[in-house]
């Protein structure tokens, strides 16, 4: 039996939180950042994970990052909101009902807003939420260190991209293993 914290890639989805164009020149890393968002993407599709994107006010801050919006699935179409939790679009809580989502995996900018505040009205709906550590950003690096925290208090478990690309793999058995391997290897 696996332990409840772990991910399923049955019960799982991938929620991309704001990682938009117009960010790019405020946040050091961003195209580091966004390359491992683009991992997770292009791996939750091999996987059949869904995905969802957000965009925080897309006519001032533009559209997803090129190099996401290259892995995304065609006709996928982000959700627009103004509130900093994404929880507070209608769309974005009808995506996760309709595919029967359980464990939530964010990942975006930034890391103390928009994550933060979408994060802990997951939990308050009684989603597991998986933070993906090195796929969040923020403008001030200790913005960032201060939000893992909170998050971390709250209930959310802390992972990696590694880290949660294998656990929804589970095994090297898996038909899907050597394309993420392949992909992972990519990156590093």
């Amino acid at each position: 039996m696996r332990h409840p914290a772990l991910l399923d890639r049955n019960r799982a989805a991938l929620a991309v939180i704001d990682m938009q164009e117009g960010f790019r020149p405020m946040i050091a890393g961003f195209g580091e950042v966004a390359a491992r968002i683009a991992l997770m993407t292009e791996s939750c599709h091999t996987l059949g994970v869904p995905v969802v994107v957000t965009e925080q006010y897309p006519k001032g801050l533009g559209h997803t990052a090129s190099e996401i919006a290259a892995t995304l699935p065609a006709g996928l179409t982000p959700v627009e909101k103004k509130c900093f939790s994404s929880c507070g679009v209608q769309d974005f809580d009808l995506w996760l009902r309709e595919r029967h989502v359980e464990q939530v995996m964010l990942c975006g900018i930034e890391a103390h807003i928009c994550v933060s505040q979408t994060a802990h009205d997951l939990l308050q709906l009684g989603y597991q939420v998986h933070v993906i550590s090195d796929a969040v950003a923020t403008r001030l690096p200790h913005n960032r260190e201060v939000a893992i925290n909170k998050m971390s208090r709250a209930g959310v478990i802390v992972s990696s991209v590694e880290m949660s690309l294998f656990e929804l793999l589970r095994t090297a058995e898996a038909a899907e293993f050597k394309t993420i391997q392949r992909l992972v290897m990519r990156q590093t």
